[in-house]
């Protein structure tokens, strides 16, 4: 039998046969990928002892990149993560992060429409509302996940929680993308090219330090030190009930 081991700790040439993991294929005696009739699948530790933020900035860097395979905001994504996992969650929160901020670009064109920008608008308005409440299911996965643990007397709280958190990490992501475009692009003056190095660095260094602040917070909270609240945001424009224009409206 020709075994075939998925690694993610080896950078070859090979597809990788699932897209919700990081695998890439290694066939024992380097026949063609065609010629498998059986594989055996085995994790790699670098996958398994990944942090949950390594985990999040690469969905969401796989996620941007996906979005840029269509670059476009109406585009239908093809979420690879099993639905009710986490991984799933946050493939969906950048996939509503990159079509926001690209409706964001397209309302800011000079020469848009008085019509087709109210229609934007409204868009990003019910964008802004799915992005809220994804978040919300973000930090339900994790006070259920945590829902035993022993708090310790003196623990403290966050002032924001795993989730809000791991929205900027979300954002940073399309921020990174979009300035190493910028970075890459061959009409920019010299000027413009020095700026937006600085600004990326700024960003990578960003993301870093983003990224051991959200691993310290979810061990901090593992382990009893911190505990976690939600707070529903009450996004009071939205709410017919308590939005006055809308209310009164319906008088």
């Amino acid at each position: 039998m020709l075994i075939l081991t998925c690694r993610s700790d080896f950078n070859d040439n090979f597809p990788a046969f699932c897209p919700q993991f990081p695998y890439f294929c290694i066939i024992n005696n380097r026949e063609p990928i065609s010629h498998v009739k059986h594989f055996t699948l085995l994790p790699s530790k670098k996958t398994v002892n990944m942090t949950f933020s390594e985990r999040c900035n690469k969905i969401f860097n796989e996620t941007t990149e996906h979005y840029h395979e269509f670059d476009n905001v109406d585009a239908n994504p093809k979420n690879p993560y099993s639905e009710g996992t986490i991984e799933n969650l946050l493939f969906k929160k950048n996939w509503i992060d990159s079509v926001q901020w690209h409706l964001e670009d397209i309302i800011r064109d000079p020469e848009i429409q008085p019509e087709e920008a109210l229609k934007i608008k409204r868009r990003i308005d019910k964008s802004n509302q799915d992005r809220t409440d994804l978040v919300e299911s973000i930090d339900d996965y994790f006070l259920d996940k945590y829902k035993d643990v022993k708090v310790a007397p003196d623990a403290t709280i966050n002032t924001e929680s795993p989730a809000w958190a791991i929205d900027r990490l979300s954002i940073l992501a399309l921020k990174i993308y979009h300035m190493q475009q910028e970075v890459k692009r061959a009409d920019a003056s010299p000027e413009h090219l020095e700026k937006c190095n600085l600004k990326l660095s700024v960003l990578l260094q960003q993301r870093e330090d983003l990224s051991t602040a959200i691993d310290q917070l979810i061990a901090d909270i593992e382990a009893g030190r911190k505990y976690m609240k939600t707070y529903k945001q009450m996004k009071m424009y939205n709410d017919p009930a308590l939005n006055p224009v809308l209310y009164k409206n319906k008088k």
